[in-house]
């Protein structure tokens, strides 16, 4: 068993054990970092990072955004539908078509931000 560096036991000293509870008392609760988790999750697909991407243009109709990523309708609808729970883009009925936006334009400054942050902290 690996033995804490400060202590020589296999547990940290009460010292760190009283930063551990400030440390975890200032973490979110579990529902906020659920619902963190699942907008993470909700961006890790590539189709729908083009999705976003497609819509930092402007609105787009579904027929539109089809005929771009060459994916079937049924495919299309499933991920428009995780980015619209997830908040990331809101929908228009037309007539019997549905167009897209971004909810937020700041979505993808903010996507290429963490990418930014990600590739730094690898090259550290």
């Amino acid at each position: 068993m690996k033995t804490c560096q400060s202590t020589g036991e296999d547990k940290p000293c009460d010292d760190q054990l009283k930063n551990l509870k400030k440390i975890l008392e200032g973490l979110p609760d579990q529902e906020k970092l659920e619902n963190q988790s699942n907008v993470f999750k909700a961006i890790s697909d590539p189709t729908r990072l083009k999705i976003l991407y497609l819509l930092q243009e402007g609105e787009l109709c579904v027929c539109e955004i089809n005929t771009a990523l060459e994916k079937p309708q049924s495919t299309i609808s499933h991920h428009l539908t995780v980015l619209k729970s997830s908040g990331f883009i809101k929908g228009r009925k037309e007539g019997v078509w549905i167009h897209y936006k971004l909810s937020n334009p700041s979505i993808i400054e903010l996507i290429k931000k963490v990418m930014e942050v990600r590739i730094v902290k690898n090259e550290i």
